[in-house]
């Protein structure tokens, strides 16, 4: 059993897998468990919630734009 955690919006569920992390949380159950932590889930998925959400969790948007730069203006 292992905990997988949505970082964007805090959800955690728990189920089988064989993924393996030196992490644990504590389940509602009491006992500890492997977390796994996830950027986005289910829950947070545009697929799946049916609207958009930019999530910028590294600086990814400013990053590209900084690279890019050059290119733009040309």
């Amino acid at each position: 059993m292992v905990i997988f955690k949505d970082m964007s919006n805090d959800y955690s569920f728990l189920t089988r897998s064989t993924a393996t992390s030196k992490e644990t949380a504590k389940w509602e159950d009491g006992n500890e468990y492997p977390l796994i932590k996830l950027d986005i889930s289910h829950t947070s998925h545009p697929f799946y919630t049916g609207k958009q959400q930019l999530v910028d969790t590294a600086g990814r948007i400013d990053k590209f734009k900084s690279k890019y730069q050059k290119h733009i203006k040309k």
